[in-house]
């Protein structure tokens, strides 16, 4: 965002009508579910979550390496003095979502100019009913990398990156030794094992639908893209959703188990893996995240945000999710009006429709989107944030690494789950009186996703916590007797129909002639404490604010 210095509110507007974001440039205000596809020092820190509630603030300072990081840092800024602007300058919070680096300072993830290396792929005899031999060669050295835009090193990394430190910072003294690896197994799905450049799977239970299958297609497309890489490793991977790894069965943080998935809560100690889904999840018809993107972005164009409708929707499958139950409340009943426009997703009748009432793009046509968890995480939230709506997040305790990245006020507008309807009338008709502000909001969230959320930076986050998840093996890694090497080739040759189309759309198909991003530094405890207390006011604010 812009430097900008804003005029004061005048004397008539109350705290309600402060603005969360400051204004844009004045200018006239005139989900789940998608198409097919196609072919060392660190300090304990809290975690971002969106909204975390007052009540557990004091509970989650006191736990070991979980909290909230990154969500006061805008709030605080925007809701601090409800009856005055704010002074956006460069040393403003306001300029990122910590207290060091800010998304508009970050320089382009690498030199488009860089010379594309090709990658080979072939199938070979498809008609075999065998699946192809994986070349079975090492991975050559990394190419020498062009030198970045304007010399000097890799533009840094998010700042959702450096989670990666918290995440490893129960093993960061005593390292990982085989045994404590394999403590992990009675929790993993799989085992996955890089020797070489070469990646071998032992899978111990196959997972729900494709999860397992598109999490080791995602780690293959990282070896294509930085071949030689990515280091030699060992580890567990568990494909459910909630954390298991309790931090309270565990005094000695280095005898817990290092598990990898999806998302983790304040309890737990699991380390945070970017979802199956960014490759794809055919089969609810979500085609690979950068092309999904590119869906979105063109209804975004096609329908601008002043002409969609002034609720805030919501579409998913309610059943055993006591907080999704809660939101079906919020439908107009009885006379009450809630502003939200709320629908069972019956997956079913979706699949033999071919999900044409399910679209994700299609879903865009509402000024406000609205997030809620599920069993844990939703993958529902990077396409929600995507739609330049303002997205409605109900506060949970489950952080995955995209929203350890969002900010309150910038990217998101906070939902009370312990009032869930009245919080989102209130946002609802907050953001219908301030519709530049509202909008902002939006556009934020969407401008998130799309950069600091690409798919460049998926796989950046990908090679860095393995490279330091690596360095921490006190062990050389060895093929496990009964894994068995995956390769692109094994894998998508033998795939057909929406699984096949899905693999060729997310083939990394060139080898990345640049760095990834730098990894910045591990939160510092001053900054985890800044960050931690600005937070809570923040939360009192807009909790006064809803009255």
């Amino acid at each position: 965002m812009k430097g900008t210095v804003f005029p004061a509110a005048s004397p008539e507007q109350d705290e309600e009508g402060a603005p969360l974001v400051p204004p844009p440039i004045e200018e006239e205000i005139t989900e789940e579910g998608g198409t097919p596809c196609r072919d060392g020092d660190a300090a304990p820190v809290v975690a971002a979550r969106p909204g975390r509630s007052l009540s557990s603030l004091g509970a989650v300072l006191r736990t070991r390496g979980v909290g909230s990081v990154m969500v006061g840092l805008v709030l605080l800024a925007l809701l601090l003095g409800a009856r005055r602007w704010i002074d956006l300058d460069a040393t403003s919070p306001l300029r990122g979502n910590t207290v060091s680096i800010g998304a508009g300072q970050r320089r382009r993830h690498h030199n488009s100019t860089a010379p594309l290396v090709p990658i080979p792929f072939t199938c070979g005899n498809e008609t075999s009913p065998q699946p192809p031999k994986c070349p079975g060669t090492p991975a050559p050295p990394p190419s020498p990398p062009q030198p970045t835009p304007g010399g000097g090193p890799a533009p840094s990394c998010p700042d959702y990156f450096r989670y990666i430190h918290e995440d490893l910072r129960p093993w960061r003294g005593a390292g990982i030794t085989r045994e404590v690896v394999e403590r992990a197994r009675p929790h993993a799905f799989f085992r996955l094992v890089v020797v070489g450049g070469r990646a071998f799977v032992e899978t111990y239970r196959r997972a729900y639908q494709i999860r397992d299958v598109f999490t080791q297609w995602g780690i293959l497309q990282l070896l294509r893209r930085y071949p030689g890489r990515v280091p030699d490793l060992d580890l567990m991977f568990a494909c459910d959703d909630p954390g298991q790894v309790r931090a309270a069965d565990f005094p000695a943080p280095a005898e817990a188990p290092p598990v990898f998935r999806y998302c983790k809560d304040a309890s737990t100690l699991d380390v945070v893996f970017p979802d199956w889904s960014f490759w794809g999840w055919p089969e609810v018809g979500i085609r690979p995240w950068t092309q999904m993107l590119e869906e979105v972005g063109k209804e975004n164009e096609r329908l601008r945000w002043p002409e969609r409708q002034p609720y805030a929707f919501w579409k998913g499958n309610p059943e055993g999710y006591r907080i999704r139950h809660e939101l079906l409340r919020c439908n107009v009943s009885n006379g009450q009006e809630w502003n939200a426009r709320v629908f069972t997703q019956n997956w079913n009748h979706a699949i033999q429709n071919g999900f044409k009432d399910s679209r994700i793009p299609k879903q865009c046509i509402y000024r406000y989107k609205v997030y809620v968890e599920g069993n844990a995480w939703s993958v529902s939230e990077k396409y929600i944030l995507a739609c330049d709506s303002p997205v409605l997040f109900i506060t949970t305790p489950f952080q995955d690494i995209l929203s350890r990245g969002l900010v309150a006020g910038e990217h998101y507008w906070p939902i009370n789950r312990d009032h869930v309807c009245k919080s989102i009338k209130f946002a609802v008709d907050w953001g219908n009186e301030h519709p530049a502000q509202a909008r902002l909001i939006g556009e934020q969230g969407s401008r998130f996703v799309r950069e600091e959320m690409s798919m460049d930076y998926v796989y950046d986050y990908m090679l860095h916590l393995l490279t330091e998840y690596a360095k921490l093996l006190r062990y050389k890694p060895t093929v496990p007797e009964k894994a068995v090497e995956i390769c692109t080739e094994s894998m998508a040759c033998p795939a057909q129909g929406l699984h096949r189309e899905c693999m060729m759309d997310s083939m990394e198909r060139h080898v990345a002639g640049f760095d990834p991003c730098t990894l910045p530094p591990p939160f510092t405890e001053e900054e985890a404490k800044e960050i931690a207390e600005r937070e809570a006011e923040v939360l009192r604010k807009v909790e006064k604010m809803e009255g």
